[in-house]
């Protein structure tokens, strides 16, 4: 068949060598300049500042994912251990059962009202052994809500209440275990759902013989949830043909990096199966841990969308924000 162009999103910046930003020191958009800052030890994580336990600010500052480079291997290894005793496709089954659940009957669905959210958090949650995955599963939305910097007082102070309930379900355990096991809910939320959503909207009417695995990461590659991640050099470097000295943010462009021609022949054509990778899990030693696992989820939610439901001409409503591209609502119409 001859597979459809999907067009960079809006804000997608064109994929050519560093540039300077007033905002973000340099913006990065090549495939190898994405790719070398992700892996290089003097490109290193913004670190979150602390808070009082039990918080938002604590929650973040005690997370791998926004931790010191010599806090950040033991922290992520208790990420991977607790993910070690998890098998993706039991995890993709779980989806699947769960998200046939969602779809009662005929009729229009919010795909992220229950499948794209709610049932990859709930499997995920239950194998974490948080005691009510049920209620587990609207706290992480609140907390995902301001995880990121710039959030407002008001959300910041339900994040806050959320995390508190987080740790009330979670089992008895030393606070970093703690934390990161919340962190690993917190990371899939938003970055599951846009996934899932990007392949509802992009591969709902995609043939059946096309694996689902081979779909998302195509859609993976073209719409990423994640559109962008940050960097701050702790030495001056050369990058890209680019001196850039220390202490100067960057801002890595997955969005633009995913459709670099040279790595990717006809970048915004839709090819599911094509050799090659993506780079918005990450890479290096601050790669996600769970990319296997939130594939696997995806994989069950969608296995069973592609089966029960299609397409409609509902215009696709995103939420704001400056790195994430999840949609706030997609419809689909249950067969």
């Amino acid at each position: 068949m001859s597979w459809p162009v999907i067009p960079a999103p809006p804000g997608t910046p064109p994929c050519g060598p560093p540039v300077p930003d007033p905002d973000h020191g340099w913006v990065l958009t090549r495939h190898a300049d994405v790719l070398a800052a992700l892996t290089e030890p003097r490109c290193t994580v913004p670190v979150a500042p602390g808070g009082p336990p039990g918080t938002l600010a604590w929650l973040r500052a005690t997370v791998s994912r926004f931790s010191a480079p010599d806090r950040h291997p033991a922290r992520r290894a208790i990420g991977t251990a607790a993910l070690a005793g998890l098998d993706p496709d039991e995890l993709s089954a779980a989806a699947a059962r769960r998200t046939e659940r969602e779809l009662t009957g005929p009729g229009r669905l919010d795909v992220l009202v229950g499948p794209a959210r709610r049932v990859p958090l709930e499997v995920l949650a239950a194998r974490l052994g948080l005691a009510d995955p049920t209620a587990a599963a609207p706290a992480v939305v609140v907390v995902a809500a301001a995880y990121h910097p710039g959030a407002g007082a008001a959300a910041v102070a339900r994040a806050d209440r959320a995390v508190a309930t987080l740790l009330a379900l979670s089992p008895p355990a030393p606070a970093e275990v703690a934390a990161n096991r919340i962190g690993l809910l917190v990371q899939a939320c938003d970055a599951t759902a846009g996934l899932i959503g990007a392949a509802v909207r992009h591969g709902l009417a995609a043939p059946a013989a096309v694996p689902t695995t081979d779909l998302l990461a195509e859609v993976l590659r073209l719409d990423p949830p994640v559109r962008a991640t940050r960097r701050v050099t702790t030495a001056a470097l050369r990058l890209g043909g680019r001196e850039i000295g220390p202490d100067t943010p960057l801002l890595l462009r997955f969005d633009a990096a995913n459709r670099d021609p040279g790595v990717h022949p006809e970048p915004d054509r839709c090819r599911p199966g094509r050799a090659g990778g993506t780079l918005t899990f990450g890479a290096g030693t601050r790669g996600c841990p769970a990319e296997r696992h939130a594939l696997a989820l995806a994989a069950g939610v969608l296995d069973v969308l592609r089966r029960r439901c299609a397409p409609t001409d509902t215009p696709v409503r995103y939420a704001p924000h400056p790195t994430l591209r999840v949609p706030s609502r997609l419809e689909v119409t249950v067969r």
